[in-house]
């Protein structure tokens, strides 16, 4: 990847040229350190100005780019997801330069990763051009890298005028239509750059985490207001970058734990074909499940959820995943003793947390299911013939009563049909009520094609894609876990 702004060292970037930013709409974290506006006009040649007036004018300006910022920065710290906060900084440092077309690598120098490059105005086959140009031979590249004298804005205000730029450089320039470009690094030299000094740069070190860069499509260069306020607020973006960056991180880690406490693969069952899948909230709650080959050909599968979210729910989790295999192995035929033993393992454990969890004993060759459940959600049964939720006994999830113990059910699903288990967290995360949710997953679930019904894990795929949000979003309960275990009966 490359923009045609490097390798100019000694590039002027505050000598302003013929261009100028439009007004500017407003935005968050003022810093005092931001100098009197210079975009000021001085009186005009031979008209006498009134004692006061310039100074007056001066302040007006200060004051209006301190707005700017305030409600930029306010804009960004409202952001609460690494990705959104990419793109708020990008939309607001070209906003501030005066540019249309930008883009920004982020690219953590403890090589810890995330790693993301976000264009503005640019479309991937853009952006993968831009990424032929030689790493060197880019600003931003550079800076990434730790070159020297690459931690400084940079300007090239005339990128296809300039002989010194790399060929590749221009090429690119004069094919995706853009004549110069500004260079913004992303965290360690952006708190010197912006002007800070002594302690308070210190404070503000955050390594590097990137760089961004904006596209002018004729020749231009920002003025040196421009540059001072877009490095204000770059500095402010990469503290925030850098709270988000390890939030993001711990969040992968809790759900690359998560995964490890699950199963690793599903036990092959003669007449029974099963599939899982499982939806990590940022939260990284605990919602989990299991399935365990049992004696006598039978088959034991469990689903349930922790309360509250992070490691001590992981931990809750995994706790409860190891007692239920152990109580199955013993009495796996009797649900109702299996949860039972299960509410003790949890109040010894666990004595202030809540969970529900699901519990059904399985005999394909019969094919007959007996289950009991604990405040958890009841299977739904589909296939060509029906969709019918299993009735289930109303019981209090696990950890909510001194002693837990309800009647079990048992059913019989016919050949060609599939049983979905699923958490709570598949209902939550629609943002409908209850029984709209309810009615929704019943619809996803009788509208699988035919062509789906034959493989568990595209019923499971398809009610998925249904039930929850087109846009890949949660409208609520965005921390919600899902996890959804598919059992079709042949």
């Amino acid at each position: 990847m490359g923009v045609c702004d490097a390798i100019r060292h000694n590039a002027p970037v505050g000598k302003p040229t013929a261009m100028s930013a439009p007004h500017l709409p407003k935005v968050a974290g003022i810093d005092p350190m931001v100098p009197v506006s210079t975009h000021t006009a001085a009186p005009t040649e031979g008209i006498p100005s009134a004692p006061g007036a310039f100074i007056q004018d001066r302040l007006a300006g200060w004051v209006s780019d301190l707005t700017t910022l305030h409600e930029l920065t306010e804009r960004l710290a409202g952001t609460s997801t690494l990705d959104s906060a990419l793109h708020e900084l990008l939309v607001a440092g070209a906003a501030l330069v005066g540019a249309a077309r930008g883009l920004l690598v982020l690219e953590p120098a403890d090589g810890r990763g995330p790693s993301r490059t976000i264009g503005l105005g640019l479309s991937h086959a853009d952006l993968g051009h831009i990424e032929t140009v030689p790493r060197s031979a880019t600003a931003y590249g550079r800076f990434l890298d730790g070159l020297p004298d690459s931690g400084a804005p940079l300007a090239s205000p005339d990128i296809l005028g300039d002989p010194g730029l790399d060929p590749g450089c221009r090429e690119v320039a004069a094919r995706l239509g853009y004549a110069a470009s500004y260079t913004q690094p992303l965290g360690t030299g952006a708190a010197e750059a912006a002007g800070a000094t002594g302690p308070d740069a210190t404070a503000r070190t955050t390594g590097r985490l990137g760089a961004a860069v904006w596209l002018y499509d004729e020749p231009a260069e920002p003025l040196e207001r421009q540059c001072h306020l877009v490095g204000v607020y770059a500095r402010y973006a990469a503290e925030h970058l850098a709270r988000l960056l390890e939030l993001e991180r711990a969040r992968a880690d809790a759900a690359a734990l998560a995964e490890e406490l699950l199963p690793s693969r599903l036990p092959r069952i003669p007449g029974v074909r099963l599939a899982a899948r499982r939806r990590a909230g940022p939260g990284a709650g605990g919602d989990w499940y299991d399935a365990l080959p049992l004696p006598d050909n039978a088959l034991g599968l469990a689903i349930g959820s922790v309360g509250g979210s992070g490691p001590a729910a992981l931990a809750a989790m995994g706790r409860l995943r190891a007692g239920l295999r152990a109580y199955a192995v013993m009495e796996g035929e009797d649900p109702v003793a299996v949860l039972s033993d299960l509410e003790l393992l949890l109040r010894m454990t666990e004595p202030s947390a809540a969970a529900t969890a699901l519990y059904a004993y399985c005999e394909p060759d019969r094919r007959t299911i007996v289950l009991a459940g604990a405040g958890h959600t009841p299977p739904l049964v589909t296939g060509e013939r029906r969709t019918e939720f299993v009735e289930t006994t109303l019981s209090a999830p696990l950890g909510m009563l001194s002693c837990w113990e309800a009647p079990s059910v048992e059913f019989a699903p016919r050949p060609g049909e599939t049983v979905l288990f699923y958490t709570d967290g598949l209902l939550r995360r629609t943002g409908d009520t209850r029984d709209r949710a309810f009615a929704r997953l019943h619809a996803a679930a009788a509208g699988v094609p035919k062509v789906l019904r034959q493989d568990p894990g595209a019923v499971a795929d398809h009610v998925l894609r249904t039930v929850l949000p087109a846009d890949g979003t949660d409208r609520s309960a965005a921390t919600e876990d899902v996890a959804v275990l598919a059992a079709r009966f042949d």
